[in-house]
């Protein structure tokens, strides 16, 4: 195969594991707040993690690659496994308990905004000019959405605090996981993240129990849903894409997560977005857009 030809396929590849990664993370949003009905948020964290630690570990298994991580990589797979494993996903859940899945979607998603900010300082990625233009026309994108679904009765100021906390470890958790992913396979760190999170949030362990005992079947499998897919076949897409492209840039694509999210709420949640909404996604995927240009 020729050198275009590999870089054609290399592309398209990276690409069509973002869509799986925005898709299913779109799907999460919506899950949660169905799922968060019968589940406390720590209890939720940990049966969605401990679900997506065991499929991890079993493909982790099959696929019989494991590199040793060097002393700085565990410090930073510590990090992103705290971060972006354990606290965002408390912190997400006890949010959606608050706010409703579009807004909540709009606010944990300054995070890419971060991330462009932070890898452009700490990882050498510099500011090309299309990334700021797209990450501002986005981000307006994002706050329409959220002047248009954040009503008095939806959003109030701790679930927006949990929002900005959920943002940022998110940041945090994707800049960690930039440099151990330029030398451990995509799998083998998003599985070792994952593991790292569940045992940070072993402590709502007992609540994991009375809450399954006590909650619906179709609770219980949402779940499951959110450890296979969401998780270990999402967070690996993006481990996967991760490895391929700039974590600013391919950060600033989950702004497509916001609209998707208020698609799939209005038709399975019953949360129809106003026109203004729609607008805000138009605008949010124009931003996505125009951070791809060189």
């Amino acid at each position: 195969m020729t050198a275009p030809a590999l870089a054609s396929r290399y592309r398209w590849s990276a690409l069509a594991a973002v869509t799986i990664t925005v898709l299913a993370w779109a799907s999460a949003f919506v899950a949660i707040r169905y799922v968060g009905r019968a589940f406390e948020p720590g209890p939720l964290a940990l049966g969605r993690l401990a679900v997506g630690t065991v499929a991890l570990g079993l493909l982790l298994l099959a696929r019989r690659n494991w590199v040793a991580p060097t002393h700085r990589e565990w410090a930073l797979l510590l990090l992103c496994g705290l971060a972006w494993f354990a606290v965002y996903n408390v912190a997400l859940n006890a949010a959606e308990q608050r706010v409703d899945a579009g807004t909540t979607a709009m606010l944990v998603n300054i995070g890419p905004i971060l991330i462009a900010l932070f890898a452009g300082v700490l990882l050498g990625e510099g500011f090309p000019r299309w990334l700021v233009i797209g990450a501002a026309v986005a981000f307006a994108g994002v706050v329409l959405i959220g002047a248009a679904t954040a009503t008095g009765d939806t959003t109030d100021l701790v679930g927006a605090l949990l929002c900005v906390v959920a943002a940022v470890t998110y940041a945090i958790g994707v800049l960690a996981q930039k440099p151990v992913l330029r030398r451990l396979p995509g799998l083998q760190v998003t599985f070792l993240a994952c593991t790292i999170g569940m045992l940070a949030c072993l402590p709502y362990a007992g609540g994991l129990v009375r809450d399954l005992a006590s909650a619906p079947a179709g609770a219980t499998a949402g779940m499951v849903y959110l450890g296979l897919v969401p998780t270990a076949l999402a967070f690996s897409t993006w481990a996967y894409a991760l490895a391929r492209m700039d974590a600013g840039r391919l950060g600033v694509t989950t702004y497509l997560v916001p609209p998707i999210t208020i698609a799939m709420a209005a038709l399975l949640l019953g949360e129809a977005p106003p026109a203004l909404a729609l607008a805000g996604g138009v605008l949010a995927l124009a931003g996505v857009a125009l951070t791809r240009r060189r």
